[in-house]
């Protein structure tokens, strides 16, 4: 897949680049019956309280439903084109079944139009194929894993997002994630085989402020920036750094503080913690 770089003809076009989405797409229309309007929140909840923020604006999205379970087991699939979705940095791919039903699964690298994939446990490990962690074999890469047996793939959903399969012992299986985290699982929850698509994705430049207005995201004023009454860092006779740790308008620490839920956490089951060069895919 390429990076299509255009002429300089403007500040914002000299630095600004896209993916070749002509490459690998193979439509532009996606399927009605699997799409739905999504509201924006402009990062407020229902009493119109800013909860997140710096979000607001965009152009307007449809959501395409994805099947993240892959419960559809038994059945084979036909891979009827390959789409951009929104919503996501990956791609899409849109699979026909043997009794005409339509779904939306992500789209791993090397996916092409009639490509058959299936699911279930006693499935072939190929590309695309959905399968409980117990039927890998070891060493194989995959994605879209899901936390809890039946709960949907939650890990590796990302753009060139890959993860590795390195051991099963009794209920659980130890996978290694794009971020360094050596995790165990049980083996009963499915994950896909392959890599993410569009790994490119990552060396894209957005080039100026507006694009990413377009993508609903506004900018972000350091606190430092701003004054005293509204950020705790604010203020100060000239360029103050602060004159305390990073911390959140409301005060919370934003650096070295745990955000886990202990009540909550699945951390238990780390068996090693993500590296600090969060991002960088992992090479076995």
């Amino acid at each position: 897949m390429a990076i299509r770089i255009y002429r300089p003809t403007s500040p914002g076009r000299r630095n600004a680049s896209v993916i070749d989405y002509k490459a690998i797409l193979t439509t532009d229309k996606p399927e009605k019956t699997l799409c739905k309007r999504i509201g924006k929140s402009g990062g407020r909840n229902h009493k119109g309280d800013t909860t997140v923020r710096f979000r607001g604006g965009g152009a307007r999205k449809i959501y395409r439903i994805i099947d993240f379970k892959r419960n559809k087991d038994g059945m084979t699939a036909s891979v009827q084109s390959i789409e951009y979705d929104p919503n996501r940095n990956c791609f899409i791919s849109l699979v026909q079944y043997e009794d005409g039903e339509k779904r939306y699964i992500l789209s791993p690298a090397g996916i092409q139009v009639g490509t058959t994939v299936e699911s279930g446990g006693n499935v072939e490990p190929k590309v695309g194929n959905a399968m409980p962690l117990a039927s890998i074999p070891v060493g194989v890469e995959i994605h879209n894993i899901e936390m809890n047996a039946g709960q949907g793939g939650k890990l590796v959903r990302s753009a060139g997002g890959v993860a590795r399969l390195m051991a099963k012992e009794g209920d659980w299986a130890t996978i290694i994630l794009p971020s360094g985290e050596m995790r165990m699982i049980r083996k009963e929850c499915r994950a896909t085989i392959g890599q993410l698509g569009n790994g490119d994705y990552q060396n894209v430049s957005i080039g100026k402020a507006g694009r990413t207005r377009h993508m609903g995201r506004r900018g972000h004023i350091r606190g430092k920036a701003q004054n005293p009454v509204s950020h705790p860092l604010g203020g100060g006779e000239g360029r103050a750094n602060g004159g305390r740790h990073p911390c959140s308008p409301t005060g919370v620490l934003a650096k070295g503080g745990k955000t886990r839920n202990p009540r909550k956490t699945t951390g238990r089951r780390i068996i090693r913690r993500r590296k600090s060069n969060r991002g960088v895919q992992l090479v076995l």
